[in-house]
């Protein structure tokens, strides 16, 4: 129980550091002098560092290092994952999550491998932190539900503390529902382990929670409550959070110079202890709270916090915590495919043992009659498990190109909904002035007006063939969506390919915009009116211009992004999309100016399950899927691209 008090601590304060050292640091200083052992040395280096790890996180770094270089030396795996894991907690205070992401994964790997049950938690939780702080809150959700499902299993003093872990995760995520259940859930489990520090930790952030669910009164009262503990305890970290979270309270509120007052003493916190995302978020919320009376200063706390920002999420280290997730990736795969083959190994030598016995039997007692039926039997096995296997693939593919299919349907819904919105309103309108009409021209029967009368008349016959054709306009609208959803038959007929471009690309737009109200990118279309329809399916190349078209969207808008974290205004994002008949051909070119694709992996687009974007974000059957029908229709799809100022797919379609 001592030793998941200990654990439990550690996570409280800062995922490795201990909360409060046994010794002041000169005592630590002394006993290593004298300590004669190398593992004592190691664990008072360890003491060091954790003592250092709030206020000096270069020292910190020093006795890390030393400890885990004595550790090696003396072949000591589980003080060589402690002294990892303290390194990677002290590069996550600094602010290098590639370096803390590297230190962890080696922690963990070490910790797996000598069944560390306590220390294996601590990683994935640790993990989970760092991808929190990096704002990739999935990721830090699958980590957090790793852990906590090992300590339902393992260690049930550590649930509460991951409870609220999760909860803190889902409430960055704005998924607030969540984000209140799991820190109620933390709270009840808390009841029996009676955690006092865990408790206290929670008021913050159950202040935001309320604050966000709109109990305004109970949130400032949470964030109060934590405040007057954290100042008794002078809890420099936690002070931080808690005056940074009531600046955000009062900005909400329009409260602007208590806003102001809380976050300057929240930076003050958060400098003393070197903490750079409490720093970062006092930094955004002064350049905020000063904009609307003192822009000066505002633009001074604006250029402080793109400075830090840019130094926790700068390109570089965007880079290199990019490799280092895919060599962590790589190493799981490696450790994967080590697994299936050991098993593999195993399942032949009972096979060959299974074998050797059949034989030796079959020997033994001359019954070659028998020995053919077990074959056989075996044989009918293997058959009936590679059938299965084949029917599961097969289904599982159906299911995927379904699913794709599915999503590009979700995509267009936005748009449609914009689109036939638009007849719609002219139906409404047009319908309520007929009315008005009508009631004039009752009125100027009863006056005997016959002239004035035809005049109305022929008005609500005009304003009825508008209604008509507005009515005619939302029903094509609506058949379209229908054919698009509906399974095609693959059967070729007459299509305006002019008008099939058009009519995705205006959706996919619309589409995205309703989605994402800052979106935004210019359009150019170049339609070829020299040819009329040609023989296609139109639901299978629409699904193809539509996957283009998003993709395009997706990468403007990527690169946009980024230019915007460099205050670059000259950026315009552009998606063009031309037709031209070349021959007996129609070249349709799909052309934006985003960042492009890199040249070593143009090879791999148009293969199965390959993809470019975030997890979560793309199934990597989107150009597979548009290759196969651009073939299935007898023409070619193929893109030119230049890294770093765009990408052009261009689809070849026999005119006959």
């Amino acid at each position: 129980m001592n030793k998941t008090l200990l654990l439990i601590g550690l996570l409280l304060t800062g995922n490795l550091a201990i909360a409060q050292s046994l010794h002041t640091i000169d005592s630590l200083k002394i006993e290593l002098a004298n300590a004669r052992e190398d593992t004592s040395k190691i664990d008072i280096l360890i003491n060091l560092n954790s003592n250092f790890w709030s206020s000096q996180s270069d020292s910190a770094l020093k006795y890390g290092e030393e400890a885990l270089r004595l550790a090696k030396l003396t072949s000591d795996l589980a003080r060589e994952a402690l002294a990892l894991q303290r390194i990677g907690g002290t590069y996550g205070n600094l602010g290098n999550y590639p370096k803390s992401f590297e230190f962890y994964f080696k922690a963990m790997e070490i910790n797996e491998n000598i069944s560390n049950p306590d220390q294996t938690i601590n990683c994935l939780a640790s993990i989970g932190t760092s991808y929190e702080l990096s704002n990739n809150y999935p990721a830090a959700l699958r980590y957090y539900q790793k852990a906590l499902k090992r300590s339902i299993a393992q260690r049930p003093g550590w649930i509460p503390l991951l409870q609220k872990f999760i909860g803190i995760a889902y409430r960055k995520a704005n998924q607030i529902d969540s984000a209140f259940f799991y820190m109620q859930k933390a709270i009840t489990s808390n009841d029996t382990l009676k955690n006092a520090f865990l408790e206290q930790s929670l008021f913050t952030e159950m202040g935001i929670i309320q604050f966000k669910m709109g109990n305004r009164e109970n949130a400032f009262h949470y964030v109060h409550q934590n405040i007057s503990i954290n100042e008794n305890e002078s809890d420099h970290r936690s002070l931080s959070t808690a005056y940074n979270t009531l600046a955000d309270f009062f900005k909400a509120v329009g409260n602007a110079d208590s806003g102001i007052y809380y976050a300057k003493r929240g930076l003050v916190e958060a400098e003393i202890n070197s903490r750079k995302q409490e720093i970062l978020q006092s930094y955004k919320l002064l350049a905020e709270l000063y904009e609307p009376q003192d822009t000066r200063k505002a633009l001074y706390y604006l250029k402080m916090a793109s400075a830090i920002n840019d130094e926790l999420f700068g390109a570089q280290k965007t880079t290199d915590l990019q490799k280092t997730l895919a060599e962590e990736q790589e190493r799981v795969r490696q450790a994967e495919v080590k697994r299936i083959a050991y098993e593999n190994q195993l399942k032949q030598y009972t096979f060959l043992a299974v074998l050797f016995v059949i034989i030796s039997i079959a020997l033994l007692l001359y019954r070659n009659n028998v020995r053919e039926k077990k074959a056989k039997k075996l044989l009918a096995e293997k058959n009936e498990l590679i059938q299965q296997t084949l029917t599961n693939l097969k289904s599982t593919q159906t299911q995927l190109i379904h699913s794709e299919k599915m999503a590009s349907l979700g995509e267009l819904t936005a748009g449609i909904a914009h689109e036939i919105q638009n007849p719609l309103n002219f139906v409404n309108n047009f319908s309520e002035v007929n009315k008005e009409l009508l009631a004039e021209m009752k009125n100027e029967i009863d006056n005997g007006n016959i002239d004035e009368v035809k005049s109305i008349a022929n008005d609500v016959i005009e304003n009825q063939e508008k209604i008509n054709h507005h009515g005619k306009r939302a029903d094509a609208i609506v058949k379209g969506m229908l054919l698009h959803s509906r399974q095609t038959s693959g059967t070729k007929e007459p299509t305006d390919i002019n008008a099939l471009c058009n009519e995705y690309l205006r959706l996919v737009y619309h589409g995205i915009k309703a989605k994402d109200k800052n979106f935004n990118a210019d359009i150019k279309t170049d339609f070829d009116e020299s040819f009329g329809k040609i023989n296609i399916v139109p639901q299978d190349v629409g699904r193809v211009l539509l996957n283009l078209y998003n993709n395009s969207f997706y990468a403007v808008n990527e690169k946009l992004k980024a230019e915007s974290s460099k205050l670059n205004a000259d950026y315009k994002p552009l998606v063009s999309v031309q037709t031209k008949k070349i021959n007996d051909k129609v070249e349709i070119r799909v052309k934006d100016n985003g960042n492009g694709i890199r040249q070593n992996i143009v090879d791999k687009i148009f293969q199965p399950f390959f993809t470019t974007k975030p997890t979560g974000q793309g199934t990597g059957l989107g150009l597979s899927l548009s290759y196969d029908i651009i073939k299935a229709q007898g023409g070619e799809i193929k893109v030119e691209t230049k890294e770093g100022e765009g990408a052009e797919f261009i689809i070849q379609l026999p005119v006959f």
